[in-house]
């Protein structure tokens, strides 16, 4: 039975444990997962799209299910030409419901065969988001509950850069 190929798009600036939560249960739905990080000029990015790219891929590892890739522009666009027809967008709190509905209702307007998928997040990663981890990171705090190690080496080489260390 073909399960189709979702989409998970994100800027994952960085990518923590929240989405790698969210990947791993995909892949317990959908055969095949693109995990499309976003290239948003709009969005001030602490790393660069290939880090992220590269981060993504470290911490995946080799799963033959899963494949990276970058996309501008309508993500119903990029969904489509990838031969998907599925979103998957992670809930922690009612006010993400609330802006990822009116995505998901003007993605449906724009390209009524695409279909959001919601997942809620598990309970323990109901709080995190990568902007709290890079707060946190940039004054030197803990993260390692937050994001796998190759990721909390990448925050500390790269506030420790920016300070001039």
């Amino acid at each position: 039975m073909n399960r189709h190929i979702a989409v998970y798009p994100g800027s994952f600036d960085p990518i923590t444990y929240g989405h790698l939560d969210i990947i791993k249960r995909s892949l317990e739905v959908f055969d095949e997962l693109i995990i499309a990080v976003a290239r948003n000029s709009e969005k001030r990015s602490l790393f660069s799209i290939q880090e992220r790219l590269d981060l993504v891929a470290e911490v995946i590892g080799d799963d033959a299910r899963v494949s990276l890739d970058t996309f501008d522009g309508l993500l119903v666009d990029y969904v489509l030409n990838r031969g998907s027809r599925i979103i998957i967008r992670g809930l922690r709190a009612v006010s993400d419901f609330e802006y990822e509905f009116q995505l998901a209702q003007t993605n449906r307007a724009v390209h009524k065969e695409v279909e959001t998928l919601f997942m809620m997040t598990s309970v323990s990663y109901g709080y995190l988001s990568s902007s709290i981890v890079k707060e946190i990171a940039s004054m030197g705090g803990p993260v390692d509950t937050f994001v796998p190690p190759e990721v909390r080496i990448a925050l500390e080489n790269k506030f420790r850069a920016d300070k001039g260390d």
